[in-house]
């Protein structure tokens, strides 16, 4: 991967010089300390910017940052939000489908507080972002001024990085930094800005960030070596793919490797997206949440190929290891977080496309008569309702699954009825599958419309619970005023279902929480600009999604299906 960046803020020729790659080249036209330096650190700022192609900055403003979004250049765009945490959403799910860093613009403290769920979701997702967070004017900060941020570590971990500039002139080199650190970490990295060092002028040096950064895709021959060798040793070795896999060479290269294996391929627990393809005769379904199911999927296997996920991730906690006895684990992962927390025997960092690629090479043809994979179990239709039942969630999945096309974007976010999407709904092309790697709520609905804007040629729908839904419902605003034409099904069954089958579960008697019933998804939508819908029979669905789904790719108005459906009974997959 290869990056060309200015530090700062300087002319075009930095961008062209390191195209070239040359050293004279890269020295051309650099910045002296006899150059006069007749602009803004804002100014130097969105030279940055342009060079690091974050030109889109999604925000919900205050007035400290009024000094940096007033006046905002033609090139650069707006994105507003109604609410800090469907901001940072949104970007999170333009910086998915772009598959590059998106721009954040939040406010102090109440910004940024509003923001960190969304921002632990976004480190969780590995999605990059660069995040500005205002703070008061720097002149007065030592009088605790109103409004002014007390930002360091509000935020906790879940930045890949944190900086407040020593100076004004240091900002340009400082988001240039971010971004580095954004792509790098896979995360969001954040900046404080104060308010008035954005009109201060701008230093005549470059900035303390590279400006050519390279990132190789390194796969260590001795790694490949040992993963070969103990794959090809395998009686009957199985593959588990994670989020960390999701892309078209990754999906081909683990087709082929699976292939050559004979090996089942399942997806991780909790994935947050897909990592193989979901109607591939190697698919073998979800792995389970629980340790028991989970080594009953492994039993039988004596070698074990995890690929772009962690070892593993549980809910909740149950008793005993998490794979079966002998069974040897193996790991790769481009994420060093999820090597090093691992139970692997042999765990390598590196892309893994271009790992399982090589080792996918080395491998002879299996014996024919050796263990061969078994499809993920089929869901079979359900039957319509009767005339006067209510709809269940997997009526809608199976009209899902009839008539969405291969590249559709589903983001889910229905946790009593997750298990059941997967079993009625695969994932058949990269990013066909997106929801919260964390599992905190509010991401789905606003991650939709930040994805469709990020991909406006693909069908994005959104599948929420009722109860999820209102965690980000301000995004649907955003999705009007900006014609993101996702189409939001929302499960209404009046209640936190998911909670009220860990409840029973729990056995220790009524949980305190009421229903909700009375709540009207479509209501609240409408009120918002956006079109909604209240559907509460199969017939009316079926002729609506008929009319709506073909058109969805081109579709530039928002629609929200408010479903009336029963909670599913049990929750588990």
């Amino acid at each position: 991967m290869v990056e060309v960046n200015s530090g700062s803020g300087r002319g075009h020729e930095h961008e062209f010089a390191a195209a070239l790659g040359t050293k004279a080249e890269l020295m051309r036209d650099q910045p002296s300390e006899r150059d006069a330096s007749p602009i803004s650190v804002r100014d130097a700022a969105f030279e940055v910017m342009r060079r690091l192609r974050l030109t889109t900055i999604f925000g919900n403003p205050g007035s400290t940052e009024i000094p940096f979004l007033t006046g905002l250049p033609d090139d650069m765009t707006f994105r507003l939000a109604l609410h800090e945490g469907p901001a940072v959403g949104l970007a999170t799910g333009w910086a998915l489908a772009q598959g590059r860093p998106a721009m954040v613009n939040l406010h102090t403290a109440a910004g940024l507080g509003n923001a960190v769920a969304a921002l632990a979701t976004a480190r969780a997702n590995r999605a990059p972002l660069v995040v500005v967070v205002g703070q008061q004017d720097r002149r007065h900060l030592a009088h605790d001024p109103f409004l002014a941020g007390r930002l360091n570590g509000l935020a906790g971990e879940y930045p890949v990085w944190t900086h407040q500039p020593v100076r004004a002139q240091d900002i340009p080199g400082a988001l240039a930094r971010a971004h580095h650190e954004a792509v790098t970490a896979q995360g969001p990295a954040l900046v404080t800005v104060p308010m008035d060092d954005w009109a201060a002028p701008a230093d005549t040096g470059r900035g303390a960030a590279p400006v050519v950064l390279r990132r190789p895709r390194v796969v260590d021959g001795e790694g490949i070596d040992q993963l070969a060798e103990l794959l090809g040793g395998a009686r009957a070795p199985v593959i588990v793919v994670g989020a960390g896999a999701d892309g078209a060479e990754s999906w081909d290269a683990l087709v082929d490797l699976a292939g050559r294996l004979g090996a089942p391929v399942w997806q991780e627990p909790f994935g947050a997206r897909a990592g193989f393809p979901q109607d591939h005769p190697a698919f073998a379904g979800h792995l389970p949440p629980g340790r028991a199911a989970l080594r009953a999927a492994l039993t039988g296997h004596d070698v074990l190929l995890v690929v772009g996920a962690p070892v593993f991730r549980q809910y909740p906690r149950e008793p005993g290891d998490l794979v079966p006895d002998g069974l040897h684990v193996l790991q790769v992962t481009s994420h060093p977080d999820e090597a090093h927390n691992s139970i692997a025997d042999l765990s390598v960092i590196a892309d893994p496309a271009s790992v399982c690629r090589r080792v996918a090479g080395r491998l002879g043809p299996r014996d024919p008569a050796g263990p061969r994979p078994g499809a993920a179990p089929i869901a079979y239709p359900m039957a319509a309702p009767d005339p006067g039942d209510r709809l269940r969630p997997a009526h809608v999945f199976d009209l899902l699954a009839r008539l969405l096309p291969a590249d559709a974007v589903v983001v889910e976010e229905t946790p009593s009825s997750r298990p059941e999407l997967h079993r009625r709904v695969p994932a058949r092309t990269p990013m066909g599958f997106l929801s919260a790697a964390a599992g905190g709520l509010g991401f789905g609905l606003p991650a939709a419309v930040g994805v469709k804007l990020g991909a406006p040629d693909r069908p994005v729908v959104a599948v929420l619970g009722d109860g999820s839904s209102l965690y980000g419902i301000q995004g649907l605003w955003s999705a009007a005023h900006y014609r993101a034409g996702v189409l939001f099904v929302v499960l209404a069954n009046g209640g936190y279902a998911i909670m009220d089958r860990l409840a029973e579960q729990a056995g220790r008697g009524t949980p305190p929480w009421p229903g909700f019933a009375e709540v009207r998804v479509s209501t609240i939508a409408a009120g918002f600009g956006c079109p909604a819908r209240r559907v509460a029979s199969h017939d009316e669905l079926t002729r609506v999604l008929a009319e709506v789904v073909p058109a969805l790719a081109d579709r530039q108005e928002p629609l929200l299906l408010d479903i009336e459906v029963a909670p599913d009974p049990t929750y588990g997959s």
